[in-house]
């Protein structure tokens, strides 16, 4: 097993990436032939309602993880919210899940779309800037979605 920080958190909820304000995470890759990792997330109890919907309905969520270091590209996931444990006013979030296969590096895909619009010169490179330290959802192509179901 590899244990890594867990610096942000970013799920997509509703169709759009919401940032999930983290007090501290890690994420583990369990080096199994299943290819799972956990994820744990300590948050505020603020999110317990919304987390605790996530539980009931099993609903496979897609993931952006940032780890280590806060200039590392995020690490797309497929998960699931497998658990919740209330400490004191937090809560931690269990999450169990995949690392998605990705094919070309962020700022290749960012600048591709960006191209794609037809932006040019200084525009160009200020909407590269600017997209490299939002990091907006890129429109994903050729990708397979895992839609398998992962063991609770």
């Amino acid at each position: 097993m590899k244990t890594f920080k867990m610096l942000s958190l970013e799920l997509q909820l509703d169709g759009v990436f919401q940032k999930i304000p983290l007090t501290d995470g890690i994420i583990i890759n369990q080096e199994n032939s299943h290819q799972l990792w956990v994820i744990e997330a300590f948050i505020t109890s603020d999110y317990k309602e919304q987390f605790d919907a996530l539980i009931s309905s099993g609903t496979m969520l897609d993931a952006r993880v940032i780890i280590s270091l806060p200039d590392n590209e995020p690490a797309p996931f497929s998960i699931i919210t497998h658990s919740l444990t209330p400490i004191a006013d937090h809560i931690s979030v269990l999450f169990k899940g995949r690392l998605k296969a990705q094919r070309k590096k962020y700022a290749e895909q960012l600048l591709s779309q960006l191209l794609e619009q037809g932006l040019r010169n200084e525009e160009l490179l200020v909407a590269f800037e600017q997209g490299m330290r939002d990091r907006p959802s890129l429109k994903e192509r050729n990708e397979r979605l895992e839609n398998t179901q992962i063991n609770k």
